[in-house]
């Protein structure tokens, strides 16, 4: 078996990186833009020791749970892998990831329910990133996702993943900045101005908070006029912010921002909380489904919990902390980004909300200073997960409670493993639909000492 090698197989199963699995006499392929239970013809595109990648050269049989993408551009834009599949079955699929990582990672033999729908599938998405670059003629502004595999610029003009508002401001800036001499993003050269666009809307106001991102350490007068003008030509936008990124590098936001007019943050309803949501601050880019994980996560502690003390660790800005503080006597806030700090005491103090601590550091750090012991310890950790270190303080930090609130299944097996062998025993997982159409899955693990 070589590369360029072509075969007809059929998907036998699903991997946890959105890829068809098959088989050839035992090998294992990996087909891109395959569904379980297709027959399809494939080319090889790489040939390891151990295993293969294909691509789909023909469909022969299709599943019975391939559907027709919604979107267009489904097939060259990279956000919506698995968009041609039905979404019933999108849900299966993320249980079904989930539930391998546990058994085969975790070595723990827990059943995994059925993955808790997103309640938007379409326009749910209320943060977007679009990288920016220009024509090299006619210096005409690009914008839009990356097409998988590259970073060439699909131009995308209408994503139904996401709030209608969101194109059409994308839309005013890829016609108005050239007008203003503001230009598209060389990632080659590492010339021009506008290297990204992100957009924060909110699900509960509709208004948006723009942030241009520029390969510049200070804002130039081109680049004011223009934020000016969005400000005040498109009414939904409640501000817009400049942040500063004149690194080489692929992170989209540099460590510094300014807010050139009107506010620097959108407001965003959870539970009956009123949430500030910055350009650099973390926060769910699916406020609908975030509220289901969060509803959660209180009717737990509720339930089984009396006046409990928590600790919120990875915080954020405080949001699990701000949606259980009725439901807790005193919340522990710990987050080392220092503005998402400073939203969190501005959004507990304008709901009202008095039994929050904030602490601003290294979540490892504090645990290791900190002598209290918690009801009930939250960890909601980047997808690399928690450090041995931070998962062994969490242990002796908590009572007896500890809720994992995950974006990555294989690195939340790979940490239940190191609690499960301290003694601890996990009691329930629980998958979520955070992004629609794609590989990704949010799980809240109940874990007990």
């Amino acid at each position: 078996m070589k590369t360029n090698d072509e075969l007809t197989v059929t998907i036998e199963g699903f991997s946890n990186l959105g890829y068809g699995i098959a088989r050839d006499n035992g090998f294992v392929i990996f087909v891109e833009n395959s569904c379980p239970q297709d027959v399809v013809k494939i080319k090889l595109t790489k040939v390891t020791k151990n295993y293969a990648n294909a691509d789909v050269t023909e469909i022969i049989t299709p599943s019975p749970y391939r559907v027709k993408p919604f979107c267009a551009m489904q097939k060259v834009c990279g956000a919506c892998q698995l968009q041609f599949i039905d979404y019933d079955y999108q849900l299966e699929l993320k249980r079904q990831i989930t539930e391998e990582a546990i058994h085969h990672i975790a070595g723990l033999d827990i059943e995994i329910p059925l993955t808790i729908a997103s309640p938007q599938i379409k326009e749910y998405r209320h943060k977007v990133q679009y990288p920016v670059a220009e024509t090299k003629v006619s210096k005409r502004l690009l914008a839009g996702y990356y097409k998988q595999k590259t970073h060439e610029i699909v131009n995308i003009k209408y994503c139904p993943i996401q709030p209608v508002i969101c194109d059409e401001i994308i839309e005013f800036i890829r016609e108005n900045a050239p007008k203003i001499c503001v230009s598209g993003y060389n990632e080659k050269k590492h010339t021009g101005d506008l290297r990204h666009v992100v957009l924060r809307c909110s699900a509960s106001t509709g208004k948006v908070l723009v942030t241009l991102v520029v390969n510049s350490t200070k804002v130039f007068e081109n680049l004011k006029n223009f934020a000016n003008i969005i400000y005040e030509q498109i009414p939904q936008v409640v501000g817009v912010c400049v942040n500063f990124n004149p690194q080489k590098t692929n992170v989209i936001l540099g460590k510094k921002s300014e807010c050139i007019c009107g506010e620097d943050f959108v407001e965003e309803n959870i539970l009956d909380k009123t949430f500030k949501i910055g350009s650099n601050t973390f926060f769910q880019v699916n406020p609908k489904s975030a509220e289901n994980i969060f509803r959660y996560v209180k009717d737990y502690i509720k339930n089984n919990l009396q006046d409990a003390v928590v600790l919120d660790a990875y915080a954020g800005v405080t949001s699990f902390g701000v949606c259980i503080s009725d439901v807790c006597k005193q919340i522990v806030s710990v987050e080392e980004n220092s503005e998402s700090v400073r939203l969190g005491e501005k959004i507990a103090k304008e709901n009202g909300i008095t039994n929050i601590e904030f602490h601003s550091g290294d979540a490892a750090e504090f645990f290791k200073n900190e002598t209290r012991k918690f009801d009930a310890v939250i960890l909601d950790p980047p997808r690399k997960g928690c450090t041995k270190e931070s998962l062994d303080e969490a242990f002796r930090l908590s009572k007896g409670l500890i809720i994992y609130v995950s974006c990555n299944p294989a690195t939340l097996a790979r940490d239940l493993k190191i609690l499960t062998e301290k003694g601890c025993r996990v009691n329930s997982i629980q998958p979520f639909d955070m992004f629609c159409h794609t590989y990704h899955v949010e799980n809240v693990a109940i874990i007990s000492k």
